[in-house]
């Protein structure tokens, strides 16, 4: 197999014909280019869209039984699932280790490249099974060449292991697609500097995982309205921020929800369920527990017990 000739195949090595001569563009005409590539990484998107509403309500559906959401990459890619998986826990209060990402080469491949790694298959089925990968979880592999060899051998060990398994890729018809349970494919086509796929292909994962998490916390019921009541407080800015949702959903004046969020142990989602559904801290606790942390549904259930 001419490996040479398979790079040169993927639509993501091509050389741009927007871009030939940038070398001796100006600033301006060089981000120009740059901007106007950038507009079609959406479009791209949008045949996956079917794709990207079914794989979220698989791993709402894994998440809300106790799986896990696990992201895994080599280089910007791995960067990209770390980097969203990261995010779920102050946005919607999911612990470190219900999702996070695997990047070849360790946690320090986040700040220093470590290229070779990603040529290596055993290495992505070893991380795999140091992450005691279980049939509940989802494994979300992302590779733009969608020939990474890393992410390959993770992503068919999870198979063996049971798990749901996502491919995101920048290419047609790879060996990833041909392997993941759901594979979302998204050409974006040449970059602006031949090959360099943090540009187009990144920004096109970034926001294919963006949709994936977003949607699926939603349908897990981390999202009361279209605010995120399970947000975790943790500076003065996200105080200011909980303080200000509560005063949006409840009605209570910013006086008002400033005492109820600080009597609800800080917590929005207690907030909201304790003034719409008038019960006390305890039995919004409780009632966020049975519901799994779904706010309308806790409420609807509070409600139900008053009647």
């Amino acid at each position: 197999m001419n490996n040479k000739n398979m790079i040169a195949d993927l639509s993501t090595e091509s050389v741009n014909e927007e871009s030939k001569s940038i070398d001796v563009f100006s600033a301006q005409e060089i981000v120009k280019i740059i901007n106007e590539q950038d507009k079609v990484v959406a479009n791209a998107i949008q045949p996956s869209i079917d794709k990207i509403a079914c794989a979220s309500i698989e791993i709402s559906k894994r998440f809300n039984m106790g799986g896990r959401i696990i992201y895994i990459g080599a280089g910007s890619s791995g960067r990209i699932g770390v980097l969203d998986a990261v995010e779920l826990q102050p946005t919607y209060n999911v612990p470190s280790e219900r999702a996070f990402g695997i990047i070849a080469g360790g946690i320090g491949a986040m700040f220093q490249a470590v290229e070779g790694i990603e040529d290596n298959y055993e290495e992505g089925e070893n991380d795999i099974l140091q992450a005691n990968v279980s049939k509940l979880d989802v494994v979300i592999g992302i590779a733009a060449s969608g020939r990474t060899p890393y992410t390959l051998g993770a992503l068919n060990k999870a198979n063996d292991l049971g798990a749901y398994t996502i491919g995101i890729t920048n290419n047609l018809n790879s060996e990833m697609s041909k392997i993941v349970e759901c594979s979302i494919e998204v050409p974006v086509g040449s970059e602006v500097v031949s090959g360099s796929t943090r540009m187009k292909a990144g920004t096109s994962q970034k926001m294919v995982v963006n949709m994936l998490s977003t949607t699926a916390m939603i349908l897990s019921g981390k999202v009361y309205d279209n605010y995120m009541v399970h947000v975790q407080a943790t500076n003065e800015k996200l105080v200011l921020r909980a303080i200000n949702m509560i005063h949006a959903i409840t009605g209570l004046s910013i006086e008002d929800s400033t005492v109820l969020f600080n009597s609800a142990n800080y917590s929005v989602a207690n907030s909201i369920v304790m003034e719409l559904g008038d019960v006390t801290l305890e039995v919004a606790e409780q009632a966020l527990i049975k519901e799994n942390g779904n706010v309308r549904k806790a409420i609807q259930f509070v409600t139900g017990l008053s009647k």
